[in-house]
């Protein structure tokens, strides 16, 4: 009788953890905008093009000039350091390269003001043609729509 017991017990146990798991599972992302969405990675994609050039001038027009980039490792900086550290990573370290992880961006809108982006990506070293030495990071970008177009106003970067 125990016996059948600790089975009844063990039986409903592994299905009331086979049911969370099934429906704990998160949904894959949808944009709620494809719109939003991508206007918002082709914005990206001219940011770290920029970047990944060196082309500072073009960078910093894609930043709003109340800018906080907020760092785990480095702490908060706003527009001018901003500008500032992308010179000196174009200047000492021309040879790194922004790569996004493929599927790991996610864009929604914020109400009157703009959109958030978050996403994992990729700091790499180019040599010979290839990436290497990659670091994985996880960031949110809040974009702000403005008169002169989309523009990133908050940058929050983690997982140094």
């Amino acid at each position: 009788m125990k016996k059948i017991l600790m089975v009844k017990l063990f039986s409903i146990f592994l299905c009331c953890s086979v049911w969370t798991v099934f429906f704990s599972q998160s949904k894959a992302y949808t944009p709620v905008s494809k719109e939003l969405y991508d206007t918002i990675m082709k914005k990206d994609s001219l940011v770290f093009g920029a970047a990944n050039s060196g082309n500072i001038d073009q960078l910093k027009t894609f930043f709003t000039e109340d800018l906080e980039f907020f760092h785990d490792v480095g702490g908060l900086a706003n527009y001018q350091e901003t500008v500032d550290n992308f010179s000196r990573v174009a200047k000492n370290y021309s040879y790194t390269r922004r790569v996004l992880v493929p599927g790991s961006v996610e864009v929604y809108p914020i109400k009157d003001y703009g959109a958030v982006q978050t996403g994992v990506h990729q700091f790499c070293r180019l040599e010979n043609g290839s990436l290497i030495n990659c670091g994985t990071f996880k960031f949110v970008h809040v974009w702000k729509k403005t008169s002169d177009g989309w523009k990133i106003s908050r940058v929050v970067s983690y997982g140094h």
